[in-house]
């Protein structure tokens, strides 16, 4: 499975952090960057990631800022795009079960760097119960 995954400065230990991790489980990585700790703007990671997840390049992202909420908003700006902000188990877990999340987007300053290897593996490998949840899924993008 190929994904997209980026950060901000804040999350780059931790992006590169999962793609060592997770790419020795078979796992492959689209880069989005950013490619150091040098101060840059969210936006300019998870506009071009979000874009390639709702063209169906990819079929999942992860994105990681500090408090993840930045990548989120952008992100979901997207139609089609599901971005969850995640931190623990529980909530990851119905993202993709109950939301469908197709982005996981990680606090990178409120976790650890096993907590997002862990994270990220629930959100991959758990699937979507579909049934009276893709009703509501499909209402997401409705504008009323």
């Amino acid at each position: 499975m190929k994904i997209a995954i980026g950060s901000d400065h804040a999350g780059f230990s931790m992006k590169e952090y999962i793609i060592c991790k997770l790419s020795s489980q078979g796992y492959f990585f689209q880069d989005y960057g950013t490619n150091s700790e040098k101060s840059m703007d969210y936006p300019d990671t998870a506009h071009p990631l979000a874009n390639d997840v709702q063209s169906g390049i990819y079929n999942f992202g992860i994105l990681i800022c500090g408090s993840g909420n930045g990548v989120a908003i952008t992100a979901n700006k997207y139609t089609g795009i599901r971005a969850a902000l995640c931190w623990n188990d529980e909530i990851t877990s119905l993202a993709r079960k109950h939301n469908n999340a197709n982005i996981l987007a990680l606090p990178a300053r409120f976790i650890s760097l096993d907590e997002a290897v862990k994270f990220s593996l629930i959100f991959l490998e758990t699937d979507f119960e579909g049934g009276r949840h893709q009703k509501r899924v499909e209402k997401i993008s409705k504008i009323l």
